[in-house]
């Protein structure tokens, strides 16, 4: 913007009014942004003062001067340092050029993504000084000085308008107290400018709207960390990566998934259908042997003293050297005793053709060649493993499927080796897991027997039964051996010595593992054919003294192997360019092609620079136009003698590709692996192909056997290979090369903070798609700030350069990846840590909003206005019925006398002390299970009078008033109740402040008080000095308490006869309560209604005198309330209480008490159930021997204001059937605050049933019932019964019209009972008449409905109801003020709650809530605070998987800390403002990008 240095407030008053009015143009749609711009800049034009000699808008690009000349000067001694450590495999000049142009291409200054914020005991990694502290800046020293003596938040400018644009109170509040180094850096220096407003249109980014309002007026400071961090999220989403796919989305369960239109330009192979290529013949040598063991025994014979191998040790020094008459006897001896002499007399334990391990060390060369050639001998199949170090070795289970699947019994090794071997306690080798039992045979010379004189090996002439087995691991970690013929091993020897140009008694230096691959083929095997000898460098050698194998092959003038930078480094000293000679092999088709040995002066080795964009397609495409994004590869020289070559597709059917594709190379050649050794199946797919043309005609009989690289040929039939299938990703149909990943991770600069040759670089499939994870090591020494900027930078990297979006980044603490024995890292294991969640991260920056570019199209709500008409047709049209059901009538009362008596609960109580005043109506148990209080149907009246008399003497109380009861659950509250009933004064319940946290708990009591302006509170003497002591103090104002009556110790004295009698429009009581958002809400209930709720609970329980329930939850509100203090007075059952709190001393308090009193109806609440469920669970045998027994129960109700917890009341019912609970007792209730008791399980009707909803429905408000087991299916349990005299009907909550019962709609309520309206101190009318006495838009327009505001649906069961009608159930799905609306689609944060704890062993509770659209998932970790970060990718996929949704910021904090009212509700809105306030004190955040 041009205007960036002005300042607003300073304008005449008339050119911000015009200023504003444009604001409203453009926020309406009346202008167009272009337009809006021209005429903001002409009004504001006179007041812009320009900078000589520079546009003004040039000005706000440009980093200041400062910044970015220190960058540089920066960025150039880190270059410098970071010269020496370097892993020559993925070096490439050209490509860190590429990488740094492709960086330069995105900002000079650091990217702008959230850092996440750590708890500092999270990683006591490395030193705290070189950790960024949270509120400190990064930058350069001086900068950051300056910065934290600022790390005050300055408030918002005042501004005209109600609307300013985030990124200028992001910058000014980014400015003060940016807690993430990067952060700050992007944010511009200075001083901070006011901006100007500007109307901020919501626009849709990568599929989530994001607008932020920020009202000046109402000045709200932007102040808390989280939300500046957040904000900056929304910063980077805001601004679209790339052009958004095409949306094409169809509602159907099959295509969820957006599918991306093709684009036009993307390359496509063009050329002619490739024809196979011929290698030269395999030329005939007179003299070469029949079968490879031939040759030893010719060698062993004639040239015995000839060097055959030697090994260097540790230092580079040369350990031994094996002569080949050495090799020779040595071997016959290991032959000889493996066919005689390992079992007893007369027993052959290993017969021609059985497989054996061989399990030697990499420095012992010497040990493996005798027993590798001891086992050819012995016409025995050698199998080469690795030495197992641990049961822990990373893969070891999968070397165990392969000894399996090879039916190795026996394992051959040195007696060095077997000592170092890990043992049980008693001396035994360890079962490793997963292997079969071994045997384990020594083979050093002293444990060999010699041959007879007439014992002599049998050498046939090469055949086609396996040699031996070279084992292999796949992509998915699984072990597998390929076997390899003896004809093919002999021909493999010959066409290698062919293509090299061996000859008889050269030198050849082995840097290469010599149990499988080149280093077996060439060094153990065609070595002994040519008698070549053979110096072998062990990798520890290499590792200590890279330049040992370059003085070997200087000491005895060798021939090596390998490319460009090497080249370029030892040409100086001597080094012919043309005798690099680079190959292709795989374990299956092993050496496919290599470039000959050169002639001097021979031309130079073919390059092509392809383009990695054409790559990703598949398609060969020399780079022209983007250097940064090409790829350099040389040939591999010419395919092998006698070998025939065809490039075929690699997915689908092996279709012969066109000369401009990349496809597997696929081989013929009688030098090549056979098998996969006891895998059938597999081997059919690998090792006998036959390549097809377009049509699907095979192009012959010859089969092929897959190689497993990917490659062209180029001119001159010269091979060029770029890549392994099992470094393919494919990522949307395109694909990428794992290895080009990696070498461009490594090229972003400074490499300061990763190691380089451990990064592993998988895909992981989530949401339909495969997904990019990189995982590499961090430096000890590198410090967050660091980390943070280099993972950001190779985002960008990768993004620019492979136009690909990553999806997860992590850096985990050094060596602790799983190694492969040589020591790289074992991709498929950390594959599963991350899958699992064991990979303890240290950082991770998950990226979804970039690379999940698959998501559906966002919902378009429909118009509001539809008309009555139109809903009705649409309704009859389908059959559909209008969603409504209701209980039974509340009929005639039987005992019309009764009726005359006691319309009121006061004159029922009078009237029972009369008639039965002996009667108990209530017992009150501790937590030993002992009664400590009863109360008769007399005694209750008396006390009540008596607290009446109280309330009229001391407190002066007159009718009408309100006095506020706080009392513990108990006998006292109900007196207390009925004392004010008595004194014609309303009480107010309310849960008394705990004793320990007075400061949480007190201020409610405070709100309450004041809220409902009550003229005298009752209470024992033990809270009395509560409310008055100096912790009360601290909290609140204790001076202004109203008059406080201690109801303990009333005079003894005959109270005076007080009884005012109620009429029935008079408010009974007043119920308070907090809802699930944090509102507290109080409502009137008039003396009407609680007869009529008594009476329905009556009818529907069926109690009366001789009865007995239990009830063991809260008395404050609600049912809860109901039933503790007056259902006994109405209907005059025994009550026995169960105070909750009794259950933390004594968890079986409650079950004990069932089966002692032989109850037959109990009521709890959701935390009793859950207390029980996980406290007993493991305890019903004991409960059992202590005699409990719930046969007796025959309705166990939960009461709730929520949907129905299935999996905790089935958990119960199973838990608890062992002590013969019924699996049909326990049900659950439902209410509300406009109706106290809609639903609740009665004695009589059908059980409460189940269904199971589509989930992708329900988010479009409708309900598609499915079978149990579906995928994306929510099963929810009916409600209970609906009460006698209620009805109830689903209703659009938008166009207040019925709804048909295929819908979710909000469920409204009629009945006798519903309270009277809200209790308001400000008498919010409009509100009231809202929520209480609201009618349908059309329909029955005159029956008055209270709105619940809760969704639900009513199903029609096949079940039948007391009066043989057909039985409609309500099913609750959640409160609509909790609901999230995201992506124009309705969730319930349970749903996704319920996913979160299911996606790792950690998280033991969670709660979203959403800010400025960004879905919020808080979750506490009950692991170890390392296990922390990885919740971060699996909390994000599985939500993305269920839910189609991406998270945006994922907290972990302790455990506790999502805060759970009385009735075990989540209260989501109080976590956000603590989140955003930043007071969770979390351990981890992470914000999604």
């Amino acid at each position: 913007m041009t205007d960036r240095g002005l300042d607003l407030t300073a304008l005449p008053k008339e050119v911000r009014d015009q200023l504003a009015e444009l604001d409203l143009e453009l926020s309406e749609g009346d202008i167009t942004q272009k337009g809006y711009e021209k005429k903001r800049t002409k009004l504001l034009a006179p007041y812009i003062i320009q900078t000589p000699g520079k546009s003004s808008s040039s000005s706000s690009q440009a980093p200041p001067p400062a910044s970015s000349s220190r960058y540089r000067e920066r960025r150039s001694r880190r270059t410098h340092r970071g010269g020496g450590t370097r892993d020559d495999r993925y070096r490439s000049d050209v490509h860190s050029e590429a990488v740094q142009a492709a960086l330069a291409k995105h900002k000079e200054e650091k990217m702008a993504l959230p850092m996440p914020t750590k708890r500092r005991s999270t990683y006591v990694q490395s030193p705290i000084e070189a950790r960024t502290p949270p509120d400190s800046s990064s930058g350069s020293d001086d900068e950051t000085s300056v910065r934290r003596q600022s790390s005050v938040v300055a408030p918002l400018p005042p501004v005209n308008a109600n609307l300013q644009s985030p990124d200028c109170w992001i910058n000014r509040s980014a400015q003060g107290s940016s807690t993430s180094s990067s952060a700050s850096s992007t944010l511009s220096h200075g001083e901070a400018k006011p901006q100007p407003q500007s109307h901020l249109l919501s626009r849709e980014v990568s599929n989530s709207l994001l607008f932020v309002h920020l009202h000046a007026a109402s000045g709200v400071p932007v102040s808390s960390r989280v939300s500046t961090k957040i904000q900056q999220l929304l910063n980077t989403l805001k601004r679209p990566k790339r052009p958004p796919l095409s949306e094409f989305f169809t509602d159907d369960s099959e295509e969820i998934v957006q599918v991306p239109q093709p684009d036009p330009n993307t390359p496509k192979p063009e050329g002619r259908q490739i024809i196979p290529v011929k290698g030269e013949p395999l030329g005939v040598v007179s003299n070469w042997p029949p079968a490879l063991q031939a040759a030893l025994a010719r060698w062993g014979a004639t040239q015995g003293k000839s060097p055959a191998l030697t090994a260097l040790d540790i230092t580079g020094k040369p350990l031994y050297t094996l002569t080949y008459g050495k090799l020779w006897s040595r071997s016959v001896k290991l032959a000889y005793t493996l066919l005689n002499k390992l079992g007893n007399k007369n027993e052959q334990i290993l017969k021609p053709g059985d497989r054996v391990a061989l399990v030697y060390p990499n420095s012992d060369p010497g040990m493996f060649w005798v027993a590798f050639y001891g086992c050819l001998l012995a016409e025995v199949i050698p199998v080469p493993i690795e030495v197992p170090l641990s049961r822990k070795d990373a893969g070891i289970s999968q070397v165990g499927f392969l000894l399996g699947s090879c039916g190795v019994g026996l394992a051959l090794t040195s007696e060095i080796c077997l000592k170092g071997l890990p043992k049980t306690p008693t001396g035994e080798i360890l079962q490793f897991k997963g292997w079969p039992r071994m045997k384990w045979v020594i083979t050093d010379s002293k444990y060999l027997t010699k041959p007879s004189k007439d014992w002599q090996p049998h050498i046939p002439t090469a055949n086609t039964e396996p040699a031996y087995i070279e084992y292999k691991a796949s992509k998915e970690g699984t072990v597998v051996g390929v076997a390899v013929s003896k004809v093919a091993m002999l021909t493999h020897c010959q066409a290698l010595t062919q293509a090299c140009n061996y000859c008889e008694g050269e030198t050849l230096v082995n840097v290469l593992d010599f149990k499988k691959d080149m280093g077996l083929w060439h060094g153990v095997l065609t070595s002994i054919m040519n008698r070549i000898h053979t110096i072998s460098v062990p990798y520890a050698v290499m590792k200590a003294c890279p330049l040992s194998w370059v003085q070997r092959v200087h000491i005895h003038k060798g021939s090596v192997s390998s490319c460009d930078a090497f080249l370029n480094l030892f040409q100086p000293h001597g080094l012919k360019p043309e005798v690099i000679c680079p190959c292709a092999a795989s374990p299956e088709a092993m050496t496919v092609a290599i470039r000959r040995p050169g002639v001097p002066g021979a031309p130079l080795p073919a390059r092509a620079i392809l383009s990695l964009s054409g790559l990703s397609h598949g398609a060969i495409r020399v780079n022209t136009e983007d250097k940064n994004s090409a790829l350099t590869v040389q040939d591999v020289g010419h395919v092998m003698p006698g070998a025939l070559m065809c490039i075929v597709k690699p997915d689908g059917p092996p279709q012969l590709c066109k000369t401009d594709e990349i496809g597997e190379i696929i081989i013929n050649s009688r030098a090549g692996g056979t098998m996969y050794y006891g895998l059938p199946g597999l081997t059919k797919n690998t090792f006998e192909v036959i390549p097809v043309n377009a049509n699907g005609v095979p192009i012959g009989e010859i089969p092929f056997v897959r190689s497993g690289l990917l490659g062209f040929v180029g001119p001159g039939s010269l091979i060029f290979v770029v890549g392994k299938i099992e470094g393919l990703l494919m990522v949307s149909g395109r694909r990428h090369n794992a290895d080009d990943l990696v070498a461009t991770a490594l090229a972003v600069e400074p490499v300061k903070t990763v190691y380089r040759g451990r990064i592993a670089v998988f895909s992981v499939t989530v949401f339909y798609d495969e997904r990019v994870v990189i995982v590499a090591e961090q430096r000890p020494d590198a410090s967050e700030e660091d980390s943070f900027q280099w993972m950001s930078r190779v985002l960008q990297a990768i993004d620019s350069i492979h136009q690909v979006g990553l999806y997860c980044l992590a850096l985990v603490p050094a060596n602790t990846l799983p190694k492969t024995p040589l020591g790289g890292i074992h991709i498929s294991d950390t594959k599963q840590f991350f899958l699992e969640g064991n990979l303890h991260p240290c950082n991770i920056l998950m990226c979804p909003h970039t690379c999940v570019t698959n998501l559906p199209k966002p919902r378009q709500k429909q118009p509001v206005g539809v008309g009555p008409a139109s809903v009705m047709v649409g309704n009859l049209v389908a059959g559909k019925r209008i969603a409504q059901a209701a209980g039974r009538d509340l009929g005639m009362i039987e005992d019309q006398d009764l009726v005359r008596k006691h319309q009121y609960l006061t004159e029922a109580l009078q009237w029972r002390a009369q008639t039965d005043p002996d009667h108990v109506l209530y017992v009150l148990l501790n937590a030993k299970g002992v009664t400590v209080g009863t109360a008769t149907c007399v005694q209750l009246h008396k006390r009540a009078e008596k607290i009446a008399a109280a309330l009229t003497e001391k407190g002066s109380i007159n009718t009408g008033e309100n006095v506020v009861l706080l009392y513990p659950p108990g006998i006292d509250l109900i007196a207390a109740f009925y004392g004010c009933l008595y004194a014609g004064c309303v009480p107010v319940n309310v849960r008394p402040p705990h004793p320990q946290n007075l400061s949480a708990t007190l201020p409610t009591v405070r709100m309450i008080i004041d809220v409902s302006k009550a003229a005298c509170i009752l209470t024992t003497q033990n809270l009395m000095r509560t409310l008055r002591s100096k912790e009360a103090a601290a909290s609140v104002n204790i001076k202004t308490w109203p008059t406080i009556i201690d109801t303990d110790d009333l005079p003894r004295r005959r109270p005076p006869q007080i009884y005012k009698p109620p009429t029935a429009e008079m408010i009974a009581y007043l119920d308070f309560s907090v809802s699930t958002t944090g509102m507290l809400t109080g409502v009137k209930i008039s003396h009407a209604a609680v007869s009529a709720l008594c009476r329905s609970i009556k009818l529907q329980c069926e109690l009366y005198s001789s009865r007995q329930i239990a009830i063991c939850m809260d008395p404050y509100c609600g049912l809860g309330f109901v039933l503790w203090c007056l259902a006994s007075v109405y209907s005059g059952h025994q009550s026995v209480l169960i105070p909750p709190f009794e259950l933390e001393s004594c968890l079986s308090l409650w079950l004990s008490t069932l089966s002692q009193y032989r109850i037959r109806d109990t009521f709890c609440s959701y935390s009793v159930m859950e207390l029980c469920t996980k406290g007993l669970g493991t305890q019903t045998e004991s409960l059992r021997a202590r005699g409990v027994n719930l046969s007796c129960v025959r309705s166990c109700v939960v009461i709730a204001e929520e949907r129905p917890r299935l999996a905790l009341t089935q958990s119960f019912s199973k838990l608890f059937k062992d002590v013969g609970l019924s699996s049909r007792a326990v049900s659950t209730a439902f209410g509300s605050r406009v109706n106290l008791a809609i639903c609740l399980q009665g004695t009589t009707g059908p059980d409460p049933c189940t269904v199971y909803v589509d989930m992708k429905s329900l988010r479009h408000d409708r309900v598609r019932l499915v079978e149990r087991g579906a995928p994306q299916s929510l099963p929810l349990m009916e409600s209970g019964k609906i009460l006698p005299g209620v009805r109830v009907i689903i209703v659009n909550p938008e166009t207040r019209g019925p709804l048909g019962d295929s819908h979710l709609g909000e469920i409204w309520v009629n009945s006798p009972h519903n309270a009277s309206g809200y209790y308001t101190i400000y008498g919010e009318e409009s509100l009231q008449a809202d929520h209480f006495n609201t009618k349908l838009s059309f329909g029955d327009p005159h029956t008055l409905w209270a709105r619940t505001g809760y969704l639900g649906f009513v199903k029609r069961t096949e079940l039948l109801d007391a009066s043989g009608d057909r039985h409609d159930a309500l099913f609750v799905v959640g409160s609509l003020d909790e609901t999230l609306e995201l992506r124009g689609l309705r969730y319930h944060p349970i749903d996704i709650e319920l996913s979160v704890s299911r996606a790792h062993r950690s998280i033991a509770e969670s709660a979203v809530f959403t800010w400025t659209n960004l879905l919020v998932v808080v979750s506490e970790l009950c692991g170890s605070e390392q296990d922390a970060l990885d919740l971060v990718p699996l909390i994000t996929n599985v939500v993305l998987e269920e839910h189609h949704l991406i998270v945006g910021v994922v907290v972990i904090v302790d455990p506790g800390v999502i805060p759970i009212n009385s009735r075990g509700e989540k209260q989501r809105m109080h976590l956000r403002d603590s989140f955003l306030a930043d007071q969770l004190d979390p351990i981890y955040v992470a914000y999604n990008m």
